[in-house]
């Protein structure tokens, strides 16, 4: 109980064992390409290094770490492989476990030979006779020995990649770590080249050769038996890969016994997934554009859901990896990652980050008690809904409102944008979330052309349902306002928004439509932000609550909004 107790305290996660124990590796693999590599200064160096390198990992302490690491770090991967969500891997991902996967197999016949002839009998060779083995003897092997260091390395170059690249600063110092990444195995294998060129030409004299050609007679004698472990070894990785890829079957199978979850979106959709899935799977599954920058690792937050209700029962409290991310964002009780919740009944989540977030997105650490940021406001409100309550049943009301919405908030979406709030039969979306000025600005643009083209989309297709086609009011304004966590004392539900001046104004803008008699109006500091000049003088429009004039671009067809104006170039 007290183990279980410290370990959660310490928080050890899959994540954390695999990190540890892949970094312990690098450090073995590092020291011996970087001993190969002194053979592009001599032969002598080479053995001088191997002898150090050999007492530093032949303590007990590094020894039992390393045989550690490399026991966890194999047994990770097999768990990866059933553990691994339904969705498709990245290439680097599958690149990174398919090179993984292929080393104990390369590996087998170095390690018997060398670490395991030494473990188990005593047997050792020197430098210069293992390179007589791979150069002169069997250049066979020697080239798969070329290969296996190209794959080591290449697996840790990619393991190394998928974590730093969501460090702070990781662009400052990429450069640099791509030359270390590309120097060390070029001048291992050159090292290796000419160590193995300089006992070749040893070997021509007899007297050499003799000497150190010919391998131990305990060596000889103890051949068979290490070639059975070897091929041990590689019978029991194959039989592991298997029985890892069986029991992922036999889950899946088990998960669909238990029952399906149905996970519902803002703009209405809904997926229903077998238990067990988590809420990024269930996206994935029913095509929903989810953030997930680390790809499902839990590791960027990007992927972060507002949860708004489980009808059968409570939610699966997070465990360790996820409550660590939750507490580095300051996340509020509500706030979960899709990539690790896993629901038992149904629920309705909203994702807080633009799907189109990117790396730049998952090194921020967002703020729960308030971030001051630029953001383009949008509200977008639907004309006349009130008045068609009146004349048509509840249900009919509520699924109108609920296409206009869907349309509303994929036009967003697909522009870049987050749909923030649903206010009955209109919205509040943001950009900027995870953009520069200009580019929140652009999307916002190109959102209230989107969202011109598809409501009349929907007006066309629902035309033998309506009486007149369905009517809206657009208002964008940009500026600098604060995201956080607002209000849920009581509930316990607090909600992220944007509360400012362009939040406040892109209201009144939406409502001033209707004095207009307008689709949209959207205000000069958007199109100033974009880098666009509105091919009409602005008007000054008066809003109520606010003191002076706003100068804002009115437009009769939301879908005219990105075309409205000339490119000015990149504002300063």
């Amino acid at each position: 109980m007290l183990s279980m107790t410290v370990l959660r305290r310490a928080r050890i996660t899959v994540r954390g064992l695999r990190l540890a124990s892949g970094l312990v590796l690098l450090a073995y693999v590092s020291g011996h390409l970087l001993n190969h590599a002194l053979g592009n200064v001599s032969l002598g160096a080479m053995e001088a290094a191997l002898g150090w390198i050999s007492w530093f990992w032949g303590l007990p302490g590094p020894g039992w770490a390393l045989y550690g690491a490399l026991a966890v770090h194999l047994a990770l991967a097999l768990w990866a492989i059933y553990e691994r969500p339904r969705y498709r891997w990245t290439l680097p991902e599958t690149l990174q476990l398919a090179l993984g996967l292929s080393l104990p197999f390369l590996l087998a016949g170095h390690v018997t030979s060398t670490r395991l002839a030494y473990e188990l009998f005593g047997d050792t060779r020197s430098y210069a006779q293992q390179l007589y083995l791979y150069w002169v003897a069997a250049p066979d092997v020697g080239a798969q020995q070329a290969l296996t260091i190209v794959v080591a390395w290449t697996h840790a170059c990619i393991g190394l990649h998928l974590w730093l690249r969501l460090k702070r600063g990781f662009a400052t110092y990429a450069p640099l770590l791509l030359c270390v990444a590309v120097l060390v195995p070029v001048l291992s294998l050159l090292g290796f080249a000419q160590g193995g060129r300089a006992v070749a030409a040893l070997a021509a004299d007899e007297g050499w050769r003799l000497a150190n050609a010919a391998l131990p007679t305990a060596t000889i004698q103890h051949g068979a038996e290490l070639d059975r472990r070897e091929s041990l070894i590689r019978w029991t990785i194959a039989a592991a890969f298997l029985l890892a890829v069986a029991a992922r079957g036999v889950r899946r199978l088990l998960e669909g016994w238990r029952g399906l979850v149905r996970v519902t979106y803002p703009d209405g959709r809904a997926v229903r997934v077998p238990r067990g899935t988590t809420v990024l799977e269930a996206s994935r599954i029913g095509r929903i554009a989810h953030a997930g920058v680390c790809g499902g690792k839990g590791r960027c937050s990007t992927c972060r859901v507002r949860v708004f209700g489980e009808s059968r029962g409570p939610l699966p409290k997070p465990g360790a990896a996820e409550q660590a991310v939750l507490d580095r964002i300051g996340a509020g009780p509500q706030v979960r990652l899709a990539c690790q919740l896993r629901p038992t009944a149904n629920l309705q989540v909203a994702p807080l980050v633009s799907p189109h977030a990117g790396l730049r997105t998952a090194r921020r650490v967002p703020s729960a008690s308030g971030e001051e940021r630029f953001v383009v406001a949008m509200f977008v409100d639907m004309r006349g809904s009130t008045r068609f309550a009146e004349t048509h049943l509840p249900f009919d009301t509520v699924f109108v409102i609920n296409r206009f919405l869907d349309a509303v908030a994929q036009a967003v979406q697909a522009s870049g944008g987050v749909p923030n709030q649903f206010l009955g039969d209109g919205l509040l979306a943001l950009f900027g979330l995870e953009a520069e000025p200009r580019i929140a600005a652009e999307q916002a643009l190109a959102a209230v052309s989107a969202i011109g083209r598809g409501v009349a989309a929907l007006n066309i297709l629902m035309a033998g349902e309506l009486a007149e086609p369905i009517r809206f009011g657009i208002g964008v304004h940009a500026g600098t306002a604060i995201l956080g966590e607002i209000g849920g004392r009581a509930t316990g539900r607090p909600v992220f928004t944007a509360i400012g001046d362009p939040v406040n104004v892109a209201a009144r803008l939406q409502s001033a439509t209707k004095r207009f008699g307008v689709e949209a109006l959207i205000s000069d500091a958007v199109y100033g932000a974009a880098g666009v000049a509105a091919a009409t003088p602005p008007e000054q429009v008066t809003l109520d609550g606010r003191e002076g004039a706003v100068a804002a671009r009115a437009l009769a067809r939301a879908e005219d909004a990105a075309a409205a104006g000339s490119r000015l170039g990149t504002p300063g």
